[in-house]
Order: C-alpha cells, then sequence, then structure tokens
C-alpha cells in the first residue's frame, strides 16, 4: 500500500540530513531528477527554463561519483540540450526515450505504436485551440503538451474540452496532468517510475550496492515516488495539489543545488572511507 502525506508534513531533506544519509546503510545513492521545477524554476514558457551553471556544475560532479539522471516530460532531446552535459543519463517523455554514456540508446515501453495516433491529434488540436489566446500545443516525440498558463481563466475548460474530444475519438492515447498542461501520452502502462526501475536493471544498479534517490516537483514525479517507496528515497521539490508519496522536502530550486552539493561530498567521502 502506497503511504502519502501532504507536501506540508514530509520533512524537510535538508534539515533531516544526517537522517536522511542513514538510510543509505553503505550504499551509493543513484540520482533521478525531473528537470523543470527541480533544476530550474517552473518559467512561462518551456524554452525559458534554462539551467544555472551553478546547477550545471553541481550536476556535473554528482555524475563524477554516480549515476546521475534527468527524467523529464520533455523531448529527450530537447532537455539532453538545455543541460548540456554528456555525463548524465537522460530519460525523455516520461521514459519512452533513453540515452547515455557509452551510446546507450533505448525507447523502452512500446511508444512507436502510437505515434500516428499522436501526429493526428497534434494536428486537430492546433487547429481547435488556434482561437484561445495564450494556449500552447507543443509537440514532443512522444507526447503532446497543451500548456494552459497564460490562458485566461474563463477559458480553461474550453482546452479541457479540446483535449477530450480528441481523447474520445484516440484509444491509442490518455490523458496526463502537470502544472497548468494537459498532456496527451501513449494509453500504455509506462510512467516516470518504470523509466527510473529500467534504468536500475540497464546499468545494473540492482546488485545491492546502490538506492535509487528521486527528486521531482510534479504530479508526474509521483509515479516514480510511489515506485521507490520501501527501497529508495522521494524528494519532493515545493508542493502540488495533490498529497505526495514522497518521503522527503525541499523548497525550491536553489535548496536542490545545495542538497546536490552535499551528498556528492558525502559519495566522496564514502569512497575515501
Amino acid at each position: 500500500m502506497i503511504q502519502k502525506r501532504a507536501a506540508q508534513e514530509l520533512p524537510s531533506a535538508l534539515d533531516q540530513l544526517s537522517e536522511l544519509k542513514a538510510q543509505f546503510q553503505g550504499k551509493t545513492p543513484a540520482i533521478f531528477l525531473d528537470y523543470d521545477g527541480c533544476l530550474t524554476p517552473i518559467v512561462q514558457r518551456p524554452e525559458m527554463a534554462l539551467l544555472s551553471d551553478e546547477m550545471r556544475t553541481a550536476l556535473h560532479e554528482m555524475a563524477a561519483v554516480t549515476k546521475v539522471a534527468v527524467v523529464s516530460g520533455r523531448d529527450r532531446r530537447n532537455v539532453e540540450n538545455l543541460v548540456k552535459l554528456d555525463n548524465l543519463y537522460f530519460a525523455g517523455s516520461h521514459g519512452f526515450d533513453i540515452t547515455g554514456p557509452g551510446g546507450m540508446a533505448s525507447e523502452p515501453g512500446g511508444a512507436k505504436a502510437a505515434l500516428p495516433a499522436l501526429d493526428k491529434a497534434d494536428g486537430i488540436l492546433q487547429e481547435k485551440l488556434q482561437g484561445i489566446a495564450g494556449s500552447l500545443v507543443e509537440r514532443k516525440r512522444y507526447a503532446i503538451a497543451v500548456h494552459y498558463r497564460n490562458v485566461a481563466e474563463d477559458q480553461v475548460e474550453k482546452v479541457r474540452k479540446a483535449v477530450d474530444e480528441v481523447l474520445d475519438t484516440m484509444p491509442e492515447l490518455k490523458i496526463g496532468h502537470g502544472k497548468k498542461i494537459f498532456e496527451l501520452k501513449p494509453n500504455i502502462d509506462w510512467h516516470k517510475g518504470k523509466a527510473v526501475m529500467w534504468l536500475m536493471e540497464e546499468l545494473g544498479l540492482n546488485n545491492g550496492n546502490y538506492i535509487p534517490l528521486y527528486i521531482g516537483d510534479d504530479i508526474t514525479d509521483e509515479d516514480a515516488f510511489a515506485e521507490l517507496q520501501g527501497h529508495g528515497i522521494g524528494i519532493l521539490v515545493g508542493e502540488h495539489d495533490d498529497k505526495t508519496a514522497a518521503t522527503y522536502r525541499l523548497e525550491s530550486v536553489d535548496e536542490v543545488r545545495v542538497f546536490l552539493e552535499d551528498l556528492t561530498d558525502t559519495i566522496k567521502q564514502q569512497s575515501n572511507g
């Protein structure tokens, strides 16, 4: 049974660092992180979410001592171009498209079959929503993100209705929810949590020497928190409307960076010790 709590009830990962580290029990944490709202603050438009030099350095240094993967709803190529580090793994489109060092390239989850439906849905939504100011239909390889952050409140229901109409005619697709976003995704039992477990297996990290640690801020990250409950650590950044399966909390992107820097030092000490 997955345990869920309100975000405000979670202890701070920074305040409880020693307790959190005690859970490693001599294991090295393998780090999985969302991008938006976790490595960069949430912004009005997706292309404005740029990684700071400090965060890039923190990621680079952490990837020198353990496995680090960015698990994002963004297109894998898009998030790779934003992070600009070649010692990380990238799981784009909620884990349907994964690449990494050593030539890793895989599309687990079987989403290719849904590409024709996504192509068709993209065209229909562009047409249906062109009259709604502030709406943005963003096509990704394995998803369509319909952004309504900049849509007037009395128009949001129209956006939702257009999305529902498309989904009603396309059983190959299903709805996903994020912050101010409706997402059309392949109707397949695959999500960020399964992508994390796939990477743990693929990278040989299920050998008892590693513990998965996932940091995310969004409703889509809950799949990963739930998947790791009992054998990993989930850290929620900020809060969202639902209860969370995470174990700890960080307040902000700045706190994420401080936490990563501290964790990198801990792993270095472990390996030197």
